[in-house]
């Protein structure tokens, strides 16, 4: 399997697994949910991940594609909004079309770079390649763990905020019910004993006018 081909899979899988967990008004948060897009890519990374620098301008930018990675997981996790269920109390998140469409621009770049790596300016990436000491591993474990940081920071992020996620107030709701019906029942109640009194003068006042 060429190497462009490689990035087109891991690229695929990425996307697929965080959307396929995340998108939706009312997910719930659980471990699975949270490992899942690690455990698949976890599962296939390896396969293409060669052995990482250590040194020199390959090593920079496997650290920078890292950092990359963190950085835009970052940004898409701001897109999501982790909150308390009023009604269970358990944690859930609610994530839409912004969330989806970061993450597929994201993965479209970097696929789009892929591609055109080897088709639109090889030439120029092979001459700067060579001016820089940069080895084609190096561009392929850049791409892989900018992948990797971004899923790993997705789920830090998620169960982070869904653990400092504030408790709901569930009984906040049905005692307002309450002091509603209250209120109501007290100002029947007030008025019932009005007509009472008001039919207890009537006898009264006609007696004293007759």
């Amino acid at each position: 399997m060429s190497s462009l081909t490689q990035a087109m899979v891991i690229n695929a899988v990425v996307l697929f697994a965080v959307l396929e967990a995340d998108i939706g008004p009312h997910r719930k948060i659980g471990w699975f949910r949270l490992v899942r897009p690690l455990l698949l890519a976890g599962a296939i990374v390896p396969l293409y991940l060669t052995a990482l620098a250590s040194h020199g301008t390959d090593l920079a930018l496997e650290i920078a594609g890292a950092t990359a990675g963190l950085l835009l997981g970052l940004l898409t996790t701001s897109l999501m909004r982790v909150y308390r269920s009023p009604k269970t109390g358990r944690t859930a998140s609610r994530a839409g079309f912004g969330y989806a469409a970061v993450w597929t621009i994201i993965i479209g770049a970097r696929a789009t770079f892929s591609y055109g790596s080897y088709h639109w300016f090889s030439s120029p990436l092979s001459t700067w390649m060579s001016d820089h000491q940069v080895s084609a591993d190096a561009i392929t474990n850049t791409l892989i763990l900018m992948a990797v940081a971004m899923v790993l920071t997705r789920t830090v992020a998620m169960a982070t905020r869904a653990a400092i996620a504030p408790h709901a107030a569930p009984h906040a709701v049905p005692a307002l019910v309450a002091v509603n019906r209250h209120a109501r029942t007290g100002v029947g109640d007030t008025a019932a004993s009005t007509a009472r009194d008001t039919s207890a003068a009537s006898p009264a006042t006609s007696r004293k006018v007759a």
